[in-house]
């Protein structure tokens, strides 16, 4: 499992600079976020955002598979997206 969070780390790490942001600096909440991300990708077969409510409705739960639809936005207007993952480069 811990290989799995760091690995997982790792690929959010490279997705979030070539979007020009950054994960989290709190290293625990970037942990948990993933361990979430992780355990949702195990039960439910994709990693749901773990701060969004699945509607059961297929094309709307493809929006909160991490990283969601929402976040760019997020990151833009509130400094960080909804779960804390992903935050700008400068806060």
């Amino acid at each position: 499992m811990e290989d799995n969070i760091q690995k997982l780390i790792k690929e959010y790490e490279a997705y979030a600079e070539k979007h020009g942001f950054k994960l989290n600096p709190d290293r625990k909440i970037v942990e948990n976020i993933v361990k979430m991300l992780l355990k949702k990708e195990e039960e439910l077969g994709e990693r749901y955002c773990p701060c969004r409510r699945l509607t059961g409705d297929v094309n709307k739960d493809k929006e909160i598979i991490c990283p969601c639809i929402f976040h760019l936005d997020e990151i833009e207007k509130e400094g960080h997206c909804h779960c804390l993952l992903f935050v700008k480069q400068k806060l």
